[in-house]
């Protein structure tokens, strides 16, 4: 027994270390763009040279740029909350029934997680074009909808199966009512899942590139797509700056939603 809790503790550093090699892997790809975008020459160079924040200030007050941040805040908005009012109920269906056919219902959501996303983007262009659809803000919802709503059902899923049933149990021969059960047994639990998968559709929704390329116009038009028109037209610092804020954004995104719903950051990314 001792010689086992000896061999747990000299694996322990070693896992600390691959933990903090994959870090810094994950992590390193995010500090080169802010570093670049404080350089003070008129064109992308790493390392940095020199020290400013007007590429900040170039994209902060570019009304291109802010409208295209707030047409993909609107649109992450719509589709995180169509993603949490499908995603939820299809996790608890799916986690606690048995339905007929419930692995090939699984799989069918779940597969845009596999089938690469500009296969799906020209199959919704072809469906959209065949149904001769002229309503480019709702086609981006639909196509956006379908990538997320994986995420949701996936992180969802796993909180609904952690859920200890015994204490839906006991409150109920205790007489709480089914809507009491639901919002002060079974909620408190499944909270995190809901609030990952919420993040999640969220981030991949803002980001999406591959299926906003090939359903967006002029007029809707998402930051993605924006940041690629600056790389053909310059190729300047204020586009590592734009990609940037769009970091800080995210970590932002996190951090309220942490103190909002107390929910730590480790247990939310767990």
């Amino acid at each position: 027994m001792d010689r086992n809790c000896g061999m747990s503790d000299d694996i322990s550093p070693v896992l600390k270390i691959v933990v903090g090699v994959l870090l810094a892997l994950v992590v390193a790809p995010l500090v080169v763009p802010v570093l670049m975008s404080v350089s003070d020459t008129p064109f992308i160079t790493f390392p940095p040279q020199g020290f400013t924040t007007e590429w900040y200030g170039k994209v902060l007050t570019d009304p291109e740029a802010q409208g295209t941040f707030l047409f993909s805040l609107k649109l992450a908005g719509v589709v995180t909350l169509i993603s949490l009012i499908l995603g939820v109920p299809c996790a608890a269906g799916l986690v606690r029934y048995d339905l007929p056919g419930q692995g090939l219902i699984l799989g069918l959501i779940l597969s845009p997680l596999i089938v690469p996303l500009i296969v799906i983007g020209v199959a919704l262009l072809q469906t959209f074009s065949m149904l001769g659809s002229r309503a480019t803000f709702a086609q981006l919802v639909i196509g956006h909808t379908v990538v997320c709503l994986p995420y949701v059902i996936r992180t969802v899923s796993g909180s609904f199966m952690l859920v200890n049933r015994s204490l839906e149990d006991a409150a109920s021969v205790m007489g709480a009512s089914p809507l009491t059960v639901a919002r002060r047994v079974i909620w408190p639990q499944v909270r995190p899942g809901i609030c990952a998968g919420g993040i999640f559709a969220f981030i991949v929704s803002f980001d999406d590139y591959p299926i906003s390329m090939w359903l967006a116009d002029g007029r809707n038009f998402p930051v993605p797509l924006f940041l690629h028109s600056m790389i053909e037209r310059s190729f300047d610092p204020s586009i590592a700056a734009m990609a940037a804020l769009l970091i800080f954004f995210a970590l932002l995104l996190v951090l309220v939603i942490e103190k909002a719903f107390g929910i730590s950051l480790a247990r939310l990314i767990s």
